[in-house]
This record gives structure tokens, sequence and C-alpha cells, in this order.
């Protein structure tokens, strides 16, 4: 199945200029959901992740039912203050300004196996940011996978790890 034709390009979000990948036509199509799964499956399978983690907000939409698929436990990495109990913090610097993402304090142990996944990768900056948090934990990041990764903003480049994507568009 062509996963291609259930992503929707929304011009001019959230800003003028700016053409938007919503996933949310994937999602809402069973079978072209499935085919999304089952081909992160065969590309994560292989690094044996004892963890995935999710990036907030939609990459917890891709990682939670891969998890299951591949019988590991999912994570989620979100903005400061939106997770309950300890955490720990990495902030790292935006184009315009900073930004602070968390994990529980017990999200990950020392020397677990995980795979960084969200639905999209542009620039990468929140991607190597929350690298960055994983090996801070003691995580061994084996690798990150997302559906669609816009190459002309060359966010693999700022990523230390193998990167996957289902589909690739150079916007």
């Amino acid at each position: 199945m062509d996963i291609r034709t259930h992503i929707r390009q929304i011009p001019d979000f959230p800003k003028p200029g700016i053409l938007f990948y919503d996933i949310s036509t994937l999602l809402k199509h069973p079978k072209a959901w499935r085919a999304t799964v089952d081909q992160l499956a065969e590309t994560v399978r292989g690094y044996k992740p004892d963890l995935l983690v999710g990036i907030e907000s939609r990459g917890f939409l891709v990682s939670a039912p891969l998890a299951l698929e591949l019988g590991c436990g999912f994570v989620m990495c979100r903005k400061k203050g939106k997770l309950p109990g300890r955490t720990v913090r990495h902030s790292y610097q935006l184009e315009y300004g900073s930004d602070t993402i968390e994990l529980q304090e017990d999200a990950v142990q020392s020397g677990q196996r995980v795979v960084l996944l969200d639905d999209l990768l542009a620039t990468g900056g929140t991607a190597a940011a929350s690298i960055a948090l994983l090996r801070k934990m003691g995580a061994k990041v084996e690798a990150a996978a997302f559906i669609i990764e816009l190459t002309s903003l060359k966010g693999r480049a700022r990523l230390d790890v193998p990167v996957a994507a289902l589909l690739s568009y150079d916007t």
C-alpha cells in the first residue's frame, strides 16, 4: 500500500509559507495505518529495543501501537511541566528561542536499548535534544524512526544515530 496517498498536505499551516504534512488522514484509514505500523515494525525490529520513546505529541501515536506490535515498552518525551512526578529535563536552542523536554526519572533504566520515534523529521532539533536527554539518563539510543522526513531541512544531519523514514519529501 502506498501510504503517501493518505498524507494530507495543508499549505500555510501553522503560518504562511509552511506546508504541513498531516497524518490525521493516515490515522483514520485502518488499512493504511496498519501498513504504516507494519512498515515501521520492519524498520525498528532489528534494533531489538527495550523501549520506544515517542516525542510529544504525534510521536505518541506512532510509538504506542508500534510498542505493542514489537512487545516492548513505550515512554513519552514531553514538553516541560506535562509529566507528573519527578522528571529529568533537557533544555535546547531553537531557531528563535529555546525549549525544554522531560522524561519521568524512572522512565528509562541505564543500559536500556531505545529507539526514538516521531511522525516527522524536519530540522531535527527536538529529536537531537531527545537523544541527548535519553543518553543523560543512561539509555543506549540505537536509532530514530519517522513516518515522514523533510529532506531539504537536513534534520538527519543533526542526529548521530541511524535514521529511518518511510516517506521523504523535498520541500
